[in-house]
């Protein structure tokens, strides 16, 4: 059976870590969670694996590589990624009201987080830029196979 490594990503607000090569190394995907900066930050994320993104709360309207959320499907695994701050607050339980996919994406708080609420996996993979509010910069890679989902968080030394 296939599996599927899908690198997750957020609010990179304009910085691009070098440890993002080997935290992301092999995924054939990278999903990005919003709070992006500028284009350039996408640029060097797709010397990786493709991209797609979604706008946050900090990005400017009107970006062509910006989508307002993804809705994606792989190996029968219903994707969706926002920012969250669409929901206000984010938390588990306002985002599987608001999205009934399978697994959830978002950003924002900047805190990592996977967590499963019944039948749905959502995952914040934390900040890949600054370090902010003490936490520590990280990513996510989701793993699809068999049409079931699991992630894990992937800390960014420095």
């Amino acid at each position: 059976m296939a599996s599927h490594r899908i690198g997750l990503v957020s609010d990179t607000h304009g910085m691009f870590r070098p440890q993002l090569f080997d935290a992301l190394a092999g995924v054939e995907l990278i999903l990005h969670a919003g709070d992006v900066g500028p284009d350039e930050i996408l640029d060097r994320l797709e010397t990786i694996a493709p991209v797609r993104a979604v706008y946050g709360n900090t990005d400017a309207p009107g970006r062509p590589r910006l989508d307002e959320a993804i809705d994606i499907v792989v190996d029968g695994v219903r994707i969706h990624v926002s920012h969250g701050h669409e929901v206000g607050s984010p938390t588990p339980a306002r985002l599987v009201q608001a999205y009934d996919a399978d697994v959830i994406v978002y950003g924002h708080t900047h805190q990592q987080l996977v967590s499963r609420l019944g039948d749905q996996l959502i995952v914040n993979p934390g900040a890949a830029g600054a370090r902010r509010f003490k936490l520590e910069p990280s990513v996510g890679i989701l793993t699809v196979a068999g049409g079931s989902a699991d992630a894990e968080l992937v800390p960014l030394a420095g």
